[in-house]
């Protein structure tokens, strides 16, 4: 099977064409010019240089394809401009679906996020059924996902293959960017981490969620939503969890939202409005971070035969990788 692979330099996409290369995929995979490859190495693989925000010149990349696994997304908690943003997640994502049914592309694998679902402040494990809407969005990351997605329903509701993903909180290794989580688990490896919000997240493996890019291929139903995820973990849950593996402390003070919330604001505009970089702490994901993230799997083990699994072994990757790769000291 010839696969186009949207995302393959990032983190979860780089895990996804390792995987579809050892299901037997041959792969064209979609770089930018500025993109970093060290990840596709060994895959015999052919690069596609090119932009989500430029799709229409995608269109010959896609001709002779029988799937398009479309993992690249903007994902970001803070954007000194959205626009870009809403370009890339939305219009691109639009853009490449019917850019693959008209050339003929059998098959599509959307990766939204978990972030589309409808979480609840009382920290309610919710699943693919809980209802949500826009107003549900927190932050534009969240909202162009969200709007993303829809489009996505809307191609499989007019007869297009197009099955949905929704990983919950990757973690695992070559998260180079790093990612907002892998910045979790920098931040804690430096000792930058002196206090904890009362938050939850969703933590699965990479490589599972990686895994299931090619069981959606073959047994995924279109139009339908699966969320992949693994175990459901307040932020201090995980802290501690990262103590006992590094023997480094965990932080014992919580600060009300309030609090991260008035720091946040200030950080973001010194640190990204008058600075110009990004901010450590965001608005957004301070207001994020008042409901807790825990979803279910269930779906997904039923219809993909997907398996949750303890998020030890990955989170072990990913503090391993991290020191390795110099984004904290060894010990």
């Amino acid at each position: 099977m010839r696969i186009f692979l949207t995302g393959a330099t990032g983190f979860v996409g780089s895990h996804v064409a390792q995987s579809l290369h050892a299901a037997g995929a041959d792969l064209r995979l979609l770089t930018r010019t500025t993109s970093r490859t060290e990840h596709l190495a060994g895959l015999n693989a052919e690069l596609v240089r090119g932009d989500l925000l430029q799709p229409e010149n995608l269109r010959g990349a896609l001709v002779g394809c029988d799937a398009l696994v479309h993992v690249a997304a903007d994902y970001r908690l803070w954007v000194p401009d959205p626009k870009t943003m809403y370009a890339a997640n939305v219009e691109g994502t639009k853009a490449l679906l019917r850019l693959a049914g008209e050339t003929g592309v059998r098959r599509v694998v959307y990766t939204s996020s978990v972030a589309t679902m409808g979480f609840r402040s009382d920290g309610e494990v919710v699943n693919e059924d809980t209802p949500v809407s826009i107003d549900n969005m927190i932050g534009h990351y969240k909202r162009s996902k969200f709007l993303a997605e829809q489009e996505a329903i809307a191609a499989a509701l007019l007869g297009q293959h197009v099955v949905i993903l929704n990983p919950t909180t990757p973690i695992g290794a070559n998260d180079a960017k790093p990612t907002p989580t892998g910045r979790i688990v920098v931040d804690f490896l430096n000792r930058k981490f002196p206090a904890y919000v009362d938050t939850g997240l969703n933590l699965v493996d990479v490589q599972a969620v990686a895994a299931m890019h090619v069981a959606a291929l073959e047994r995924g139903t279109p139009g339908e939503r699966y969320i992949l995820g693994g175990e459901n973990l307040t932020l201090k849950q995980i802290l501690d969890r990262m103590a006992a593996m590094t023997g480094l402390p965990s932080p014992t003070m919580r600060v009300p939202h309030s609090v991260a919330m008035t720091f946040a604001f200030f950080d973001e505009w010194i640190t990204g409005r008058i600075r110009g970089r990004e901010p450590r702490a965001t608005v957004e994901a301070v207001r994020m971070g008042k409901k807790k993230m825990f979803a279910s799997s269930a779906k997904a083990e039923r219809d993909l035969g997907y398996q949750v699994l303890p998020v030890d072994r990955a989170l072990h990757a990913a503090i391993d990788w991290f020191r390795i790769h110099g984004y904290a000291p060894n010990s």
